[in-house]
């Protein structure tokens, strides 16, 4: 299996790369996302500005957004999550829009919500083979979906009710950092490329 993480800037990726490399999986960095519909699956990391990652998906957020929509398996963390969705009001930029919805700042006095936080309503099957209950975010702005249905799971961070999971069409978006969960999050992480696997 070809796994293909976009680099939009988006820090540390050698750790993610570490984290989902091995059981016949060739992960590949790559920066130019003409490229990046080439693979079995498409990873797009969290951490960053949602207008400097926007920029990068630019040039080819047509050819991205059609592959996503043609069935590329695609796995959105945190600010990869967002991209995955029409704009944010983190900054100036167009998401990849494969989810109708905005992204807007948390609704709490504290932010970013840094940390360990539970989930509401976790239905994916997911959550249950990986055993995961509790996962680390890191994290000032959430997802708005126009299409409640495509939420699988919700976290809360003080009065704020957010998508802590989104599934559409062949992308998921995880609003957590499943590869900063101990060993379930990897768990969860692997699980959902196996579920991959062409």
């Amino acid at each position: 299996m070809r796994l293909t993480i976009f680099d939009y800037g988006a820090g540390n990726l050698h750790s993610l790369q570490k984290a989902v490399s091995g059981d016949g999986i060739n992960v590949t960095i790559e920066a130019d996302p003409f490229r990046c519909v080439d693979t079995d699956v498409l990873l797009l990391p969290g951490v960053g500005s949602f207008t400097q990652a926007a920029s990068c998906v630019a040039p080819a957020r047509a050819e991205l957004r059609d592959a996503i929509a043609a069935g590329l398996p695609t796995i959105g963390i945190c600010l990869g999550m967002q991209l995955l969705f029409t704009r944010s009001d983190e900054g100036p930029g167009e998401g990849i829009g494969v989810a109708e919805g905005v992204v807007t700042r948390l609704a709490a006095s504290r932010t970013p919500q840094m940390g360990w936080n539970s989930f509401e309503d976790a239905r994916d099957p997911l959550f249950a083979r990986a055993r995961l209950t509790t996962a680390y975010y890191a994290n000032s702005f959430v997802c708005r979906p126009a299409d409640r249905t495509a939420v699988v799971a919700w976290s809360r961070h003080e009065d704020d009710v957010f998508p802590a999971m989104v599934r559409v069409g062949s992308a998921i978006g995880v609003q957590f950092h499943p590869e900063k969960s101990s060993a379930a999050g990897l768990r969860f992480l692997r699980a959902a490329i196996q579920d991959s696997r062409p």
